[in-house]
């Protein structure tokens, strides 16, 4: 007996909370952002009211659909277009979280241990992220080498390499502005070498003298584009 797919039960995002509060009040944000949150949010980025706009066309039929027909029974039905957005749409982000997770189990990730690090910076440095977002990407760059350095460090083989895979996140958990990076880490390194040596060499767990590069990294990084001393 062949499996049996679950009917398809169209979303209505329109009748959510969520969605009724950004539909009647996003215009009113908008308007007054500059005067209340700038000053702890920074500048209103303009591609915002993308996001929102799309978001709420998202999941709704009369902004456009595709039919969907199955070729043995002929059942079909209309699957309403989505907005792709991370984070802000709830139903697309988790889609998306969950094809980049499988994506990274499947293609990426070497069957060897890994650990979770989370690289912050200090709250005095924090605010230069509200005005220049390409710092964010220079702070990913930062936990790399770092990791990479530290691991280099603590397992002594000819060339070894760490794999990892970063996010940036730009909020605490009560939404605060909190610019860091989560990174999915191998647990050691993979390092070349003539067959059978190669392979991967677990990593000790980091005191605080083999972590010592780790924690100048985030000044480094400010020291090289001269904001230190704004």
């Amino acid at each position: 007996m062949s499996d049996i797919s679950p009917a398809y039960r169209p979303r209505k995002p329109q009748d959510s909370p969520y969605y009724r509060c950004v539909e009647d009040h996003f215009e009113e944000f908008e308007q007054v952002y500059d005067e209340r949150f700038t000053t702890k949010y920074g500048f209103f980025r303009t591609y915002l009211k993308q996001v929102i706009y799309r978001y709420l066309d998202c999941g709704i039929l009369h902004n456009g659909f595709a039919r969907i027909k199955c070729k043995d029974c002929g059942y079909e039905y209309l699957l309403a277009f989505s907005c792709k957005r991370r984070h802000f749409c709830p139903s697309c982000h988790q889609k998306r979280v969950l094809e980049f997770g499988e994506w990274l189990c499947e293609e990426v990730l070497e069957t060897v241990p890994h650990r979770h690090f989370t690289f912050s910076i200090p709250k005095i440095l924090r605010r230069y992220f509200l005005y220049d977002r390409r710092l964010l990407s220079e702070l990913s760059h930062c936990a790399w080498e770092s990791l990479k350095a530290f691991l280099q460090i603590t397992v002594p083989k000819q060339a070894p390499t760490p794999g990892a895979v970063i996010a940036i996140q730009t909020f605490g958990d009560f939404l605060n502005f909190n610019s860091h990076c989560h990174v999915l880490c191998t647990d050691g390194v993979f390092f070349q070498a003539p067959r059978p040596l190669g392979g991967q060499t677990q990593a000790p767990t980091p005191d605080g003298q083999s972590a010592a590069p780790m924690h100048r990294a985030p000044y480094r990084l400010f020291g090289h584009a001269g904001l230190l001393f704004r």
